[in-house]
């Protein structure tokens, strides 16, 4: 897939007026059509699961880890009867080891990050969200992608088809909406992309995750969803799998949604491995002693698998079309602003 687009035709980055009130914000009708819609995406996605066999569990929101891998986002430590326990930042680790009961799972996940300040900007960071958690025993990452594909296009058919009145109000293009999800996503390898926003003059590591500006400018003029594959070792976390026929590069992906409205959801095949965790651990920089239950668990035996979660807030700012992902909340947390 090729990207054609200018700096200049990325997504505005003032900041949106954040609501005065709690009351303000819930009897908005906008946002009240935007809570429907996303009800309604929530129930898609749960028939669609379940009806192929997926268990939904409910995941932990304390526990003595959580995922590292958050992009410059502080964790939130609590008091755990003495010892200092983590908010989720992602399940990640528990849905690997949920697949010890069940071939495959899926959260609703709540979790907490303190993003940087400068994200507030960005209309796609939220300090609170949730995110629809999917993990699959024994899958590759091209079966996990094919998932999330179909997933997504039959979400976002459910809504178009179901809720047409409540998207004429909120202003969606629903033509442009159908057309982004009727033919496959594309795919486009991590390397393709950062030469390519180099060569438009934005100035991407190439050497690591493409940053959010970069996402903003590889979605603003993309027709419909597309995959970005192949990252390197070491812009992500440990837990995913590096290419065996390919070293120094990752077997996971993000899926970016069209129109700029950026990333909506990262998935990879997992390491899980016990000797591969604890030397990807350490190259990470991450110390293996604070990981013990999850390596406890991997000495014994953590299933293969491959998985994803998708931005519940991001997915409904996409398929409402609204500015920003905290009009997907009903009591939205942005970075820096203190609110209800």
């Amino acid at each position: 897939m090729t990207v054609t687009v200018t700096i200049a035709e990325a997504v505005d980055e003032a900041p949106l007026p954040f609501p005065s009130s709690p009351d303000a914000h819930l009897t908005d009708p906008l946002t009240r059509a935007t809570l429907r819609v996303q009800s309604r995406m929530l129930a898609a996605t749960r028939a669609f699961l379940t009806a192929r066999g997926f268990q939904e569990l409910l995941p932990p929101i304390i526990g003595p880890v959580t995922d590292p891998g958050i992009r410059g986002s502080k964790q939130v430590d609590v008091d755990f009867y003495g010892h200092t326990y983590k908010m989720m930042t992602s399940a990640i680790l528990y849905k690997q080891a949920s697949l010890l009961a069940f071939d495959k799972i899926f959260y609703i996940a709540p979790n907490v990050r303190l993003e940087p300040l400068e994200t507030a900007v960005t209309h796609r960071h939220l300090a609170e969200f949730h995110q629809i958690d999917v993990e699959i025993r024994d899958a590759r990452r091209e079966d996990a992608m094919d998932l999330a594909e179909q997933l997504v296009t039959h979400v976002v058919a459910d809504a178009v088809a179901g809720l047409p009145d409540d998207l004429a109000l909120l202003g969606r293009d629903t033509d442009t909406l159908h057309k982004a999800v009727a033919a496959s996503f594309g795919r486009v390898a991590h390397r393709q992309a950062t030469t390519e926003l180099t060569g438009l003059g934005h100035p991407q590591d190439p050497a690591a995750e493409i940053d959010w500006q970069g996402e903003e400018i590889v979605s603003a003029r993309a027709g419909r969803p597309f995959f970005i594959t192949d990252y390197p070792k070491g812009s992500r976390g440990f837990y995913d799998k590096e290419d065996a026929q390919h070293p120094g590069v990752l077997r996971n992906f993000d899926l970016i949604a069209p129109e700029g409205y950026g990333e909506l959801a990262s998935g990879s095949e997992r390491e899980h491995d016990y000797a591969s965790l604890v030397t990807r651990m350490r190259e990470t920089g991450e110390n293996p002693a604070k990981y013990g239950w999850y390596l406890d668990l991997a000495r014994r035996g953590i299933p293969a698998s491959s998985g994803f979660g998708i931005g519940l807030e991001r997915f409904t700012r996409y398929v409402t079309g609204r500015q920003a992902a905290w009009q997907a909340s009903a009591y939205p947390k942005l970075p820096g602003v203190v609110s209800a």
